[in-house]
């Protein structure tokens, strides 16, 4: 059963068309980088395979049923800088959020020990009783990674999970990411990313076009800039 399966979808607001026959799968365990201009319709897409918003027309499938059918299995990391830094709560706190479930009202034993197993896996187990506050940038990001992942998904989705943050954290962020072994979709403006091995590109500017690797030949050792980048795309054939 493939993880995502996205078939002739197309969705507006009001009366202008944001996205426009969008097709593309992906398999288990696959990574798969999402980029594109501002108001191209990365975020749109997004929500949609995340099942905050619905298509207009066509059909998304997220391990073979519709996303609100299927929230349970999907982990989702969204900007640091839009979570409040007012809420006086510990990381610890944050990241057993993700264990709840609907009609829980507490945290068990088994929810406790798997917060702690995510803390130490990422690396931020010193700061389980730090106020998140009191993080950096990078260090928050893991934190709303480690809430996305204790829940045990097997798809996580990311929505910019390296803006506002440094290079050195930038560049954990997407080790950490590539190190994941489970189904992994993430939307990006830093082309960084495609240096990685990612199994997919979609560029998405109202209308997708699809990258398909194994693995993409992009040069490790070479300086990209955003426009040289998608001029080897393509140059490689993938129609960008």
């Amino acid at each position: 059963m493939r993880a995502v399966e996205v078939k002739n979808l197309y969705f507006k607001y009001e009366k202008e068309w944001v996205l426009e026959d969008i097709n593309f799968s992906l398999e288990d365990k696959e990574f798969m980088a999402i980029i594109g201009p501002n108001g191209g319709g990365k975020t749109t897409l997004l929500k949609i395979l995340l099942g905050f918003l619905k298509p207009s027309t066509g059909e998304v499938k997220i391990y073979g049923k519709p996303p609100k059918d299927n929230s349970q299995i999907i982990g989702y990391v969204p900007q640091h800088t839009n979570f409040s830094l007012d809420i006086p709560i510990t990381v610890f706190d944050i990241v057993l959020q993700g264990r709840l479930k609907k009609g829980k009202f507490f945290y068990s034993k088994e929810d406790k020990e798997k917060a702690n197993e995510i803390l130490n896996k990422l690396k931020i187990y010193q700061f389980k009783d730090r106020k998140i506050k009191d993080l950096s940038g990078g260090q928050r990001q893991k934190v709303l990674i480690a809430r996305a992942l204790v829940s045990e998904p097997k798809i996580v989705m990311m929505d910019e999970p390296t803006s506002a943050i440094d290079p050195t954290g930038q560049k954990e962020i997407l080790d950490l990411i590539e190190s994941l072994e489970i189904t992994r979709l993430v939307v990006s403006h830093d082309i960084k990313i495609l240096l990685r091995d990612v199994d997919k590109i979609a560029y998405i500017h109202k209308k997708a076009v699809i990258h398909e690797g194994p693995k993409l030949n992009i040069p490790k050792d070479k300086h990209f800039c955003e426009v040289e980048l998608i001029e080897f795309l393509k140059d490689e054939s993938c129609g960008i």
